[in-house]
């Protein structure tokens, strides 16, 4: 279980998030939605410890973390998808996927991993993680690598950003399969209908504090009428 208890982030004089608690139930797929500017993804980097709180705690299956590193957060099964993923030059994607796994993958694991996020393997499996790569391929070779960890906790900031249609569809397959057949918990960022649809909750966040919450069928109606006009993309 993840625990948030009265956290709190400022950051250049601004509070970007007030006093917020919530607990997360294993096994649980929760998507954060909310007006630009509400904290959502500042939030996602705390629990991954990218960024520090400036009063409260996170505790992940009962350990306090709120300190902890990236790195140590990573050997607690936790792991984090970027809105904008890194590159690396000099870097393959069969390298990057076996540094993810633990341990060298082979060529057929590898594409096992890609197929999975919909990219022809036997295309990238040798190249590099470098700007020869649309967003949309990067964005997708991140996620695989999450895909080739054994995670317990998997956070997404709004993977759906910078991609095309085809790519958006074959993406919601994978979260589709990531939570019926891996039974993590996954936290995901996003604006979009097509992923509220498959989450087993849903959070509102405005203003740094979470103003709606509940399963997908109490909440999804009234959000889609109140935030369609700008906010939400269906």
């Amino acid at each position: 279980m993840l625990t948030l208890s009265h956290l709190s982030f400022q950051a250049d004089g601004k509070t970007i998030l007030s006093d917020l608690s919530a607990e997360f139930a294993p096994g649980c797929f929760t998507v954060i939605t909310g007006p630009n500017g509400g904290g959502k993804s500042t939030l996602a980097r705390l629990i991954m410890g990218i960024e520090q709180p400036t009063s409260g705690s996170i505790l992940w299956k009962q350990t306090d973390i709120t300190r902890l590193s990236i790195s140590e957060r990573s050997k607690l099964k936790i792991g984090y998808a970027f809105q904008q993923p890194p590159r690396f030059k000099g870097m393959s994607v069969r390298r990057l996927l076996s540094l993810a796994h633990g341990s060298e993958l082979t060529h057929n694991e590898c594409c096992e991993y890609l197929s999975a996020v919909g990219l022809c393997a036997n295309d990238y499996v040798d190249r590099d993680v470098d700007a020869s790569l649309s967003g949309g391929e990067v964005k997708r070779i991140e996620i695989a690598t999450l895909l080739a960890r054994d995670l317990e906790l998997a956070i997404f900031d709004e993977p759906e950003a910078g991609i095309d249609l085809w790519s958006f569809a074959k993406l919601v397959e994978t979260f589709q399969s990531l939570h019926k057949n891996r039974k993590i918990s996954i936290l995901l960022i996003s604006h979009q209908e097509r992923i509220m649809k498959m989450a087993d909750e849903l959070i509102v966040l405005e203003n740094g504090k979470i103003t709606q919450r509940g399963k997908r069928d109490e909440v999804l109606p009234s959000l889609l009428q109140d935030f369609s006009s700008c906010e939400y993309k269906k």
